[in-house]
């Protein structure tokens, strides 16, 4: 066989599997965030009635949001666990256990006694296996994106990483749509046993996503710190050791993606329905139409996001955030269901921009060999504060002021915290061992210094 033949055969093999790296990744990703928003329709609409059901509506609102923010204080967990075996074993062997941890604990939460049923241990399986499903997420983000960012080439990096984060949109569509479906049929038996099986469907989903992500090979840049010697032995302690101010740059970068997000999807559905002439039907088909203009604008953004700069684009959407705050909140609050839809469509593009532009703007933060682990730590930790408390502050927040308009200054706020992250955030992507091991030593040098 003659060089060029080899050369052309490479070639092709190589196409074929970022194509494959590409569906993998992003089908992973439409299963984890099935899970995690089909949580986050029921914490909204189905919690408080089957497993707070002795609290006013008030306390039993809280206590189910409590527990969608559980998920996220696990997050964490799952960041430091996966992100530590992602820099030490690769990107793919992680994210094969992650998808097994989200799919098995969803489908155990359709099988759940409700609180009628077992009493108080109800909501502690709930929440035990919400854990789980943390620990799971909190280890997926990062790696699906590398896994399809790695096989891409320099020039598409950003498109390539936005494709699995699209999954966020498909995973939220494919859960509303199974939630809406089981509404329909089900019709008043929904609170009975409707509502359990879109649950018991991630079973079906997990089986499918192993199988296509067992098929993936490892990313050539992590393929290279192995050929190469430099795997490290602690990625976690290490990138929090060279590289902490980079963590906390994309955890604050972050944040006006995350908690207004949360705000849109997760606690607009339960406020709107509590106060308004809404169904749960209608605002289920609302998130619906969100997630399509999700799975088409997050792509087209990553796209963008190559040819104008990937930072200089998620900053555009910060400031979006930041002037959208309070006319989303004035759409919302008139309850009209037509206004409400308008509201909700138009809050997706200041969150689409960005999270089209992050996954490489965060990718890029760290040197490959410790990757996984620093964009894990970046997003997963600030996730707690950002996503993960939201619905509860904003329920609190209304019941404390009495004004919806209170949420407007909580989401500006949040902007405000994730442009100066981002201006602060540097692209190291480039770095090389040599200079990380130059790093390294100058630290030590300052604190023998400083221990003198």
């Amino acid at each position: 066989m003659s060089k060029k033949t080899k050369d052309m055969g490479n070639e092709l093999s190589n196409k074929k599997m970022k194509r494959r790296a590409l569906v993998g990744s992003t089908f992973g990703a439409v299963i984890e965030w099935y899970d995690f928003f089909l949580y986050a329709t029921a914490s909204a609409l189905i919690f408080p009635k089957l497993f707070f059901p002795d609290s006013d509506p008030f306390i039993a609102t809280l206590l189910s949001f409590a527990t969608f923010a559980t998920g996220f204080l696990a997050r964490p967990i799952g960041a430091v666990i996966f992100g530590h075996y992602g820099d030490r074993i690769g990107r793919k062997n992680a994210l094969v256990i992650t998808l097994w941890m989200m799919g098995l604990s969803s489908f155990l939460m359709g099988l759940l006694p409700t609180f009628a049923t077992i009493g108080i241990w109800a909501p502690i399986l709930l929440v035990i296996l919400r854990l789980i499903q943390g620990i799971g997420v909190g280890g997926e983000w990062a790696g699906s994106i590398l896994l399809s960012m790695e096989w891409g080439s320099e020039k598409k990096k950003g498109f390539m990483a936005s494709v699995p984060n699209a999954g966020v949109g498909a995973g939220m569509l494919l859960s509303s749509a199974v939630v809406g479906l089981c509404l329909y049929i089900s019709n008043d038996s929904f609170y009975t046993w409707g509502w359990r099986i879109p649950f018991l469907a991630s079973l079906l989903l997990l089986a499918a996503g192993v199988i296509i992500r067992n098929k993936i090979l490892e990313t050539p840049s992590f393929r290279q710190v192995k050929e190469v010697n430099q795997v490290s032995k602690m990625p976690v302690l290490e990138v929090l050791k060279l590289y902490p101010k980079q963590v906390l740059y994309t955890g604050l970068a972050k944040f006006s993606e995350h908690a207004p997000f949360a705000i849109f999807t997760t606690f607009m559905i339960n406020y709107s329905i509590n106060n308004f002439d809404v169904s749960s039907e209608y605002m289920v088909n609302v998130n619906i139409l969100a997630s399509v203009l999700m799975c088409i604008n997050i792509p087209l953004f990553g796209y963008l996001s190559d040819k104008v700069g990937i930072k200089r684009l998620y900053i555009v959407g910060v400031i979006a955030t930041l002037l959208f705050a309070f006319p989303y909140i004035g759409l919302m609050n008139t309850g009209v269901p037509g206004i409400i839809l308008l509201a909700t469509l138009l809050s997706m593009f200041p969150h689409n921009i960005q999270a089209g532009a992050q996954p490489a703007l965060v990718a890029q933060a760290f040197p490959a060999r410790l990757r996984y682990s620093g964009a894990s730590l970046g997003t997963q930790i600030p996730a707690v504060f950002a996503g993960g408390i939201a619905p509860m502050v904003c329920t609190y927040l209304i019941q404390t002021t009495g004004s919806i308009y209170s949420i407007g200054f909580y989401i500006a706020f949040t902007s405000v915290v994730s442009l100066v992250g981002t201006i602060l955030l540097k692209n190291l992507s480039n770095v090389s061992v040599d200079s990380e091991i130059c790093k390294q030593k100058m630290i030590l040098k300052s604190t023998e210094k400083a221990n003198a």
